[in-house]
């Protein structure tokens, strides 16, 4: 109980932070976003409704700092995210609802791919260091040290421009209605595995050296060298014993990096202009659109914390002396 307990306050206070921080962000950032609203939607929107809109983003000049600070609380309580601007008048939580679960099912099936298959090849060549699969290193240290902005422009050179197997942007094919058949599904299908596959090319190189590099450690210790003084067959003490006391970290990062998921490979998604949170991100910084910003950035951190939690506890399980040290 004291190890949640100091965990779970750890992270309340965390994310209070972050809740602060994201309500002044557009206070902070030059430009009226008011003003800016009704430059963009001249004809639409009448001047005279400036002081409806700043009370409708929560920047209402009558109320003090401090009270619009416990507004904003108020609001983010209810689930109240307020009104995008770029696509005005949709509340934020709707669009950022349409673009999250391309960033989830993308981002989400690429890591945990790179994740089992990386840990796997990890752990095989760690176990067998010092033979030819050593010579797998450097291929993956080659992708580790690639940024995905240049392996995807790679990939769309090769597979869309010069080979036509895949298309260039998109999430699917526009002329299709979304619906739960198999025409639409294989379009999105087709369209996310070139994005996918940069992924899982860029990331799955970390599992590998990762995961090589603790069970090259945990093959020296006195229980692996015990097991195999047993004849306890190969297979058995590579799994059972090096290859399961290595996955710890492995499975601290990975909880991890699920929280990076909601925020997804801003970069992929701009250049594969794919419409995930993190292309909609971007698209609101350009705009301006500081409630979409705010969102985004909210329901981001809220992930990371989420995935942090899930982290701690599934290290805590996994190895218990955590517990003792927290």
């Amino acid at each position: 109980m004291r190890f949640i307990t100091r965990r779970l306050a750890f992270y309340v206070i965390t994310a209070w932070a972050a809740v602060t921080i994201n309500f002044f962000i557009p206070r902070l950032m030059p430009g009226d976003p008011v003003k800016a609203l009704i430059a963009k939607n001249q004809g639409r929107i009448p001047t005279d409704a400036m002081p409806a809109l700043y009370a409708m983003f929560g920047l209402d000049e009558d109320k003090t700092l401090w009270q619009q600070y416990w507004d904003y609380w108020a609001t983010l309580i209810k689930g109240d995210l307020g009104i995008s601007f770029t696509f005005f008048p949709l509340p934020v939580l709707d669009v950022i609802g349409e673009a999250l679960p391309w960033t989830v099912g993308l981002v989400g099936i690429a890591t945990i791919i790179s994740f089992f298959v990386g840990t796997i090849i990890g752990s095989g060549i760690g176990w067998r260091r010092g033979t030819w699969a050593d010579s797998l290193l450097p291929i993956s240290t080659f992708f580790s040290a690639v940024p995905y902005f240049w392996l995807g422009l790679l990939a769309i050179f090769i597979f869309s421009v010069t080979l036509g197997w895949f298309p260039a942007s998109g999430s699917y094919d526009r002329s299709l209605v979304p619906a739960w058949n198999w025409e639409f599904i294989s379009s999105v299908i087709y369209h996310g595995t070139l994005p996918a596959l940069t992924i899982v090319v860029s990331s799955i190189s970390g599992w590998i050296l990762g995961m090589r590099n603790m069970v090259v450690t945990v093959s020296s210790e006195d229980y692996v060298t015990v097991a195999q003084a047993k004849g306890i067959s190969e297979r058995r003490v590579m799994t059972h014993y090096a290859a399961r006391n290595a996955v710890l970290p492995q499975v601290s990062s990975f909880a991890l990096s699920l929280g990076f998921i909601v925020g997804g490979t801003l970069i992929m998604e701009m250049v594969f202009t794919y419409q995930g949170i993190g292309f909609l991100l971007f698209n609101a910084v350009n705009a301006k659109d500081y409630p979409l910003m705010q969102g985004c950035f909210l329901v981001i951190t809220i992930a990371v914390l989420a995935a942090n939690i899930l982290a701690d506890f599934a290290y805590a399980i996994l190895d218990p002396r955590t517990r003792q040290e927290g």
